[in-house]
């Protein structure tokens, strides 16, 4: 499930955020380690690329008491929210069906923290 917490429609129009905060939680069903593991791979790959591309800030698994990875939290930064929709939709955790449950937040990283 996509949830958009905050509409960017309802920001003040001088306001442009091309930031973004992904997070996400895998499903929970028994087969969900192996489709996170099966797209690993694929998804870090692509990250890779965005982070050429300074599309990709940071990133990292959401991991259970017991250290098992159960999601992923992201900072992007897109010229557009039409390509990070783009982006989203090519995920390969989303194509794959390993997010469950998929929340996105724009946000906005001071000059200071993207050095």
């Amino acid at each position: 499930m996509y949830r958009e917490l905050i509409s960017l429609n309802k920001l003040k129009k001088d306001v442009y955020l091309m930031q973004f905060v992904i997070i996400a939680y895998d499903g929970k069903d028994k087969e969900a380690p192996k489709r996170r593991m099966a797209a690993r791979d694929e998804h870090l790959a692509k990250l890779g690329v965005l982070k050429e591309e300074k599309k990709f800030i940071k990133g990292g698994a959401i991991l259970d008491q017991d250290e098992n990875m159960i999601g992923s939290v992201m900072i992007m930064d897109f010229p557009t929210k039409e390509e990070f929709d783009k982006y989203l939709e090519a995920e390969p955790y989303v194509v794959n069906k390993v997010w469950e449950n998929i929340e996105v937040l724009p946000i906005r990283i001071p000059q200071i923290f993207m050095d």
